[in-house]
């Protein structure tokens, strides 16, 4: 149990929290690194001098966005952003990023004008130590809301499912399917021919995936080891011709694959 503090101290914690958390507009994270303590600690110090810990009601909260816009009805676009974010999307929230290759820049600025089409995000890229990419934008009302059509924030954990207004417009099946393929499929070279699969650790995602594959008339596998694969020779063809994947890291390995094929 914490020691109770005198009021002496409490009028101490009070004014220093209250002035970079409430006046300062600082976050719990930026505020532990400023007072070195860790970020529960800070949480739990707000909780106990009864500051609101909530930070959509901060009256200038980073990410309570005016400029942002929440969508009033489905489209194509906003379609393929769903499908990238089942993929490699993760939510905070406060916070929607996407996390791509050292070798996708060009699809990260993709999918940048994507969201900045579909949300008026300004949403930036940033580049890890490692060489990834972010592709992120802060807004805790987006956040919200992608969270009513479906989405978690642990997708394998919550089993997160497609939303079902995809399956109601054949082009919303396949923009998701875009953009779920370009984060997290493959297209590699097979004994006969060429395949490409769908990967995901989420059963009820796999299943919709499958699904929407029939319901376009195409011929999917059965789900093994978190797979959903296209075989047949002519499936393949009509989904680059059809699907049109704007990864050009799968554009660029399918042709060459085509090419070696005899």
């Amino acid at each position: 149990m914490a020691r109770k503090w005198t009021e002496k101290e409490e009028e101490i914690y009070y004014d220093e929290l209250y002035n970079l958390y409430v006046l300062k507009n600082k976050t719990i994270g930026e505020i532990s690194k400023i007072l070195s303590i860790e970020q529960s600690s800070v949480h739990k110090r707000l909780v106990r001098l009864s500051i609101d810990t909530s930070p959509e009601t901060k009256k200038h909260y980073l990410n309570k966005r005016t400029d942002i816009i929440v969508p009033k009805k489905y489209s194509k676009n906003l379609a393929e952003v769903i499908g990238i974010l089942l993929g490699d999307g993760s939510l905070s929230h406060f916070q929607v990023v996407v996390t791509l290759g050292n070798k996708e820049f060009s699809y990260a600025k993709h999918v940048q004008d994507l969201m900045n089409k579909v949300f008026k995000a300004n949403a930036k890229i940033g580049k890890r130590e490692t060489g990834y990419h972010d592709v992120y934008f802060g807004s805790v009302d987006i956040s919200l809301w992608l969270q009513e059509q479906g989405l978690v924030f642990n997708k394998v954990k919550g089993q997160v499912d497609i939303p079902k207004w995809i399956f109601s417009d054949k082009e919303y099946m396949k923009m998701c399917l875009r953009g779920f393929f370009d984060t997290d499929g493959s297209v590699y070279k097979i004994r006969y021919g060429v395949q490409i699969s769908f990967t995901n650790f989420s059963l009820p995602l796999l299943e919709s995936l499958q699904c929407m594959l029939l319901r376009l008339q195409y011929s999917p596998s059965c789900i093994s080891s978190h797979k959903v694969y296209l075989t047949r020779k002519e499936d393949v063809q009509r989904f680059f011709r059809e699907i049109h994947p704007k990864n050009k890291k799968h554009i660029k390995r399918f042709e060459n694959i085509n090419a070696s094929v005899v």
